[in-house]
């Protein structure tokens, strides 16, 4: 049987995550910096709401490439090579449908997006033409080689995807600012992005081919096999329509009933906020491999304390993120895009719960998808959906973005994240662990509530210029969140857990601190 070195893997995954990411955060934001002031802040809000509805259309996708990811865990770790070959035959020609199904039921709908859109439009915008370009940016990257990612993916090597994006993303990003500069020209910034996206599937291609040449499409799969993944995209399909009404509902509703500026603004704070999410997806997408492994080879004892030094960490990064969130958010965006495109500080608590709790969520998930229980879960995702597009219809005329945040986090904590609890203990862990690890969890909530008040409390005092404001609060956010937590945490078993992880993952760099923690 062969063994997936995960830690090793893990650690290869976040580091090149890392640094792809922050390059997609930098450079994004200065092009997002360049098109405010040289096309005009509409043009945002027609970014965002093309991305939201093309999610929507992703809906085809169905939940086949989380499907068959997991397919390939036991086959991997068992070096059948026969079957994984096969799985990758049965992929190729499922995205192959889906990106058929998208491009026609993308067309159809053509007739409608102005419907999607309250308020004025750029005069210069054919809004028919831009949404056209758009979806075939998105059937493109369903034909040319995305099945190919799955073996990278199955393998723990996301890491050769981010090279290869962080490449690609260099030329997209040159094109597009010398566009921007010497044009102006809206159409002609989307054709780079449609472009760039054909050689990033390309070239993931060629890379995943070099390091995996054993593995090819062919052969075929017993129709016993093939009966238990469509069985699990068909879990999958209810899961893929929550999340996609979930990410989508709040832009569309946005765009619908306040408009394009509107949304803009949103969009601005929300750009943030998911860039430092996307930090942290990071850690979830590097273990996700590592822990369907685990869930295969090790025992429910062995998973679960995994479960709670995963939960610790999560949990300390988002406290110290929502402490960071408090104090800098403002005065950042006065110094990026002034006060009149700024929101209230109240949604802006807002948009730290929300964060809070979707990266909690996101742990659930990530052992929900590395387990494959998918079957157990699969009304959850979308009843959970519903009751936010409900809330979001209703809230959004009287409190306008404040329902729509609210909204959101009100049905995940309500709906989403119990009924996940209850499937996860109930078909992965013991059902009796589960008061155990949500006094943990709710522990956490409180410490981080406890260090957020210090800290603005802290913070509120400083009120200097934009620049000295956001270097002064930020080394107080560095410092008082990340002292009360160790001061608080330092003799729980899971930090000690944790310390020995990292120092895993650093090969032993740590060891003095280990020391110290083992004391």
């Amino acid at each position: 049987m062969a063994k997936i070195e995960r830690t090793r893997n893990a650690t290869r995954n976040i580091i090149f995550g890392v640094i792809l990411k922050a390059y997609q955060i930098i450079v994004p934001f200065l092009m997002r910096t360049a098109m405010i002031y040289l096309m005009g802040v509409q043009y945002l809000g027609l970014n965002s709401l093309f991305t939201s509805i093309l999610q929507v259309l992703n809906l085809a996708e169905l939940g086949v490439g989380s499907a068959m990811v997991y397919s390939m865990y036991k086959p991997i770790a068992e070096d059948d090579e026969v079957t994984i070959c096969a799985l990758m035959k049965l992929y190729r020609t499922y995205y192959r449908v889906i990106g058929l199904v998208i491009a026609v039921v993308g067309a159809s709908l053509t007739p409608f997006i102005p419907k999607l859109i309250s308020g004025e439009v750029p005069s210069d915008i054919n809004l028919y033409i831009l949404y056209l370009l758009n979806l075939a940016a998105t059937v493109l990257s369903y034909w040319l080689f995305a099945y190919k990612n799955s073996i990278l993916q199955a393998h723990q090597r996301t890491d050769i995807v981010s090279k290869v994006t962080l490449v690609t993303n260099s030329i997209q990003y040159v094109l597009q600012i010398f566009v921007l500069w010497a044009f102006k020209n809206y159409y002609f910034y989307v054709i780079v992005m449609l472009a760039t996206q054909a050689i990033t599937n390309v070239a993931t291609a060629v890379a995943a081919d070099k390091l995996y040449p054993q593995f090819s499409p062919m052969g075929k799969l017993p129709k016993q096999e093939i009966s238990k993944i469509n069985g699990r995209i068909r879990d999958l399909f209810t899961s893929k329509i929550g999340a996609i009404i979930v990410n989508s509902a709040d832009t569309i509703v946005i765009s619908a009933f306040l408009g394009l500026t509107a949304l803009a603004v949103y969009q601005n704070y929300y750009f943030i906020l998911t860039s430092i999410i996307g930090f942290v997806t990071i850690v979830f997408s590097a273990v996700t491999a590592g822990i369907g492994n685990s869930l295969v080879v090790e025992t429910k004892e062995k998973n679960f304390k995994d479960l709670n030094v995963f939960t610790f960490i999560i949990c300390w990064i988002s406290g110290f993120c929502s402490c960071c969130f408090l104090n800098l958010y403002q005065p950042f965006m006065e110094l990026w895009v002034g006060k009149d495109l700024m929101l209230d500080f109240s949604i802006v608590i807002c948009f730290v719960i929300y964060f809070y709790v979707c990266e909690v969520n996101q742990l659930l998930n990530t052992y929900k998808d590395a387990g494959g229980i998918w079957h157990e879960d699969r009304f959850r995702p979308l009843v959970t959906a519903i009751a936010n597009l409900g809330m979001n219809l209703v809230m959004v005329q009287f409190w306008g973005l404040y329902g729509i945040i609210l909204s959101t986090v009100l049905s995940m904590l309500l709906v989403g994240m119990p009924w996940l609890f209850h499937n996860l203990f109930t078909t992965m862990f013991e059902k009796k662990n589960m008061r155990k690890y949500l006094v943990s969890l709710a522990f956490y909530v409180l410490i981080s509530i406890v260090a957020s008040v210090i800290s603005v409390f802290v913070c509120d005092f400083i009120n200097f210029g934009l620049w000295v404001t956001l270097i002064v609060r930020f080394i107080i956010c560095l410092i008082i969140p990340n002292v009360v937590f160790l001061i608080v945490y330092s003799r729980r078993s899971e930090f000690k857990q944790s310390v020995l992880l990292v120092n895993k993952m650093l090969h032993g760099k740590l060891d003095f601190i280990v020391k110290k923690v083992n004391m």
